[in-house]
């Protein structure tokens, strides 16, 4: 009898998990219609569903049951999914896994799915508006996260194409570096390979990626490059070279014609640094022209600092960053301008300095002189982990602050820059990938008997989850951001 009972079990155990896992091909089916049909994209509590599997779909409802606290049924969200698709919805970015929590929790006072939906999507009609105006992008320079963020503008392009890249601007461009330059858009050793098809087209000196056609310039001086002779106009520059870092030398982007506004990929002097999600508001993109993207250990440790600021108030602090190793040290030992960065970085811990102490306090000047900062990097490619050690003003626990950090992780400003974490076993490759800037590892928080000193840890990938800052960033500044649900 026993063994029948557990056979019984088994098979119905069995028969659920199936019936789920056909749910989640019928969510599929839906997020790819909602996409190319509508330039809507769906996310679940602010994780990505598109190119994801049926698995990913299932663990994804798990995460909401066990970090969210919302337990969701993927039959709903299937149901809601299919629902959308029949709404004349303007281009949008919406949260399904907040839609579904929101209907089980209202359902009992609405007349129908479509109803609730109708409620909460209203001003989201498109009520015959004018569709969304792409924004051209020109790529200058093309190393770690330039290459990234080609990926990811190709990747959006089926999202209502807010941002359109047309071109990415070398020193010098020939066949055999095109074909180089190609093969490193399609192949990455820490990231993967490129998830499309990439042609290149010689005669033309273009790359063909996923069917957008993307110019290669060469120009050896920013100002020298007529945009518009290439059909590129009021464009948006994304300058990730390093080699330019202040007002005067950035504006030289600005005297090259086709060109309207410039983005830097690193800390920048005269020019307002922005971490998005945090102090982007305060931008006047009608007046200026020129912005940072602040670098990525500030755009990691700044939405952890905000939220403990506000709630809390920090006296005083240290952050040390264990950072992956970066293209300027060596990988063998030799001659280099900094102290201790000549040595082999694929073998040594390596201390050097920081500048993201200083740097975050553009973002958040209440934290002016109140903190140090100190970086070592690691042998490791990728994956990077700040140590904020803050005394703050007010008393807390562990519990309580780690509910502040997950609270704004779901809810607010902050929802695209922190992920909240409760992995026990979380290392840095496993946070490759997370599109958010800050991944806060709570089962590694620690607070002190005075209950006033507590140490925070934060992991952040600092060439994807910064890219994904900066590509936030640039939609702001472009104007083409959709409507957001979350």
């Amino acid at each position: 009898m026993a063994s029948n009972s557990l056979q019984e079990t088994y098979s119905n155990e069995l028969k659920v998990y199936v019936n789920q896992e056909k749910a989640a091909v019928d969510l599929l089916n839906s997020i790819g219609k909602l996409l190319f049909d509508k330039s809507i994209e769906l996310v679940i509590f602010r994780n990505h569903l598109v190119d994801s599997n049926i698995t990913e779909i299932l663990r994804l409802h798990k995460y909401a049951a066990e970090v969210v606290n919302r337990p969701i049924s993927v039959f709903d969200t299937a149901d809601i999914a299919r629902a959308l698709y029949k709404m004349d919805l303007a281009p949008a970015k919406i949260d399904i896994g907040k839609l579904a929590s929101e209907w089980f929790a209202e359902r009992e006072r609405v007349n129908s799915l479509e109803d609730f939906l109708e409620e909460k999507l209203g001003n989201f009609l498109s009520d015959g508006a004018a569709p969304l105006e792409p924004r051209d992008v020109v790529l200058y320079g093309f190393g770690r996260i330039g290459r990234l963020a080609a990926r990811e503008l190709i990747k959006q392009a089926g999202k209502g194409q807010q941002l359109r890249l047309r071109a990415i601007v070398l020193r010098s461009v020939d066949e055999k570096s095109l074909v180089k330059r190609a093969a490193l858009l399609e192949n990455d050793s820490v990231h993967g390979r490129f998830g499309g098809t990439i042609d290149v087209d010689h005669e033309n000196q273009m790359i063909v990626a996923n069917g957008q056609r993307v110019k290669f310039i060469e120009a050896k001086d920013p100002s020298e490059v007529d945009y518009t002779a290439h059909g590129i106009n009021n464009a948006l520059l994304i300058d990730n070279t390093g080699a330019f870092r202040d007002d005067k030398e950035l504006g030289l982007h600005l005297k090259s014609n086709g060109i309207s506004k410039v983005i830097l990929t690193a800390p920048g002097k005269g020019i307002p640094n922005v971490v998005y999600g945090i102090n982007h508001r305060d931008l006047h993109i009608e007046k200026e022209n020129i912005f940072s993207a602040a670098s990525c250990t500030t755009n990691a440790i700044s939405p952890i600092l905000k939220v403990v600021e506000d709630l809390y108030g920090v006296e005083k602090g240290h952050v040390e960053t264990v950072h992956a190793y970066t293209n300027d040290q060596n990988l063998l030992d030799n001659m280099h301008k900094k102290e201790r960065r000549g040595r082999s970085a694929a073998v040594n811990m390596v201390i050097t300095e920081t500048g993201a102490g200083k740097a975050v306090t553009k973002v958040i000047p209440s934290l002016s002189d109140k903190l140090t900062a100190n970086a070592v990097r690691v042998p490791t490619p990728n994956g990077s982990l700040a140590i904020m050690h803050l005394q703050l003003n007010k008393e807390t626990s562990v519990e309580e602050i780690n509910n502040a950090i997950r609270n704004a992780a779901l809810e607010g400003d902050l929802v695209n820059q922190i992920y909240y974490s409760i992995n026990p076993e979380m290392v840095s490759n496993d946070i490759i990938g997370n599109e958010c800037c800050a991944v806060f590892d709570s089962p590694a928080t620690i607070v002190s008997p005075d209950k006033k000193s507590v140490v925070l840890y934060t992991w952040y990938d600092n060439e994807f989850g910064y890219t994904k800052q900066v590509i936030r960033l640039a939609k702001y500044v472009a104007k083409v951001r959709r409507n957001i649900y979350y």
